[in-house]
């Protein structure tokens, strides 16, 4: 026998909430919000502990994070237990690193609700490049040397071709590749065919906003040795202002 509609359970709704580069006190107002009136929080691997301490000790804690190689969640199975919870009539909190919309995979997920009927949100959080740019001191933009920002990755989905992440390397471009310290060879070997001057300046932001962040520079030729010199692998970002060279 069906439920009247009386007694069905009306729809929850699922929040996509920033939890920003790791250091609790980069939410927003908004994320802290969402995060204590939730009833289910699905996480990644790189929320900190303290972001989650926000949410209610009444509400389940459900991890979904992703290892690089070793994706114990697929999204299509994140994509089903969200919409599942949301139908209960619960409040679902997708509590993802950075920005939602920053290499987040917001669209799948907020397709996949959406198509249940579930009211979304998205609610933005502080992404790793602008912590960085705090951490280092280093602007992302400068009037009369970099006009224009791009942010990219030299990762793509299994299966699909590597993406060229040389070819956003215009003269006045600050270009942060995000998830890409694995692919450092290509990045370097890109940017130099291109013609960028072996000496231009590297940052590599490790465990940005956590308590072992730590900054190392290096000139472009010396990418990969200087990442395997340090030890850095998985939580960094690279970020490289073009200069005006060659005939742009």
């Amino acid at each position: 026998m069906k439920d009247s509609p009386a007694n069905q359970t009306a729809p929850g709704s699922l929040a996509l909430v920033g939890a920003g580069p790791g250091a609790r006190d980069l939410l927003t107002l908004r994320a802290m919000q969402r995060l204590q009136q939730a009833d289910t929080v699905f996480y990644d691997r790189l929320v900190d502990e303290e972001v989650l301490e926000l949410a209610p000790a009444s509400a389940k804690r459900v991890f979904v994070g992703k290892h690089v190689g070793a994706h114990a969640w697929p999204q299509d199975r994140i994509n089903a237990v969200i919409v599942a919870e949301a139908l209960k009539g619960r409040r679902v909190v997708r509590l993802k690193s950075g920005d939602p919309s920053i290499f987040g995979r917001a669209a799948e997920e907020l397709t996949a609700a959406r198509a249940a009927g579930i009211e979304t949100e998205i609610v933005p959080g502080v992404t790793a490049a602008c912590a960085a740019a705090a951490q280092t001191g280093l602007p992302l933009t400068e009037r009369g040397v970099s006009d224009t920002l791009v942010l990219t990755t030299a990762r793509c989905r299994a299966g699909d071709p590597l993406p060229d992440c040389a070819r956003h390397a215009k003269p006045g471009t600050t270009i942060v590749f995000y998830m890409s310290v694995g692919q450092a060879p290509r990045v370097r070997d890109g940017l130099l065919r291109l013609g960028m001057p072996p000496a231009t300046p590297v940052t590599i932001a490790v465990d940005v906003s956590k308590p072992g962040a730590r900054t190392v520079s290096c000139g472009i030729s010396m990418l990969s040795e200087t990442i395997i010199q340090h030890e850095i692998s998985g939580c960094a970002i690279i970020f490289i202002t073009c200069p005006k060279y060659g005939s742009g």
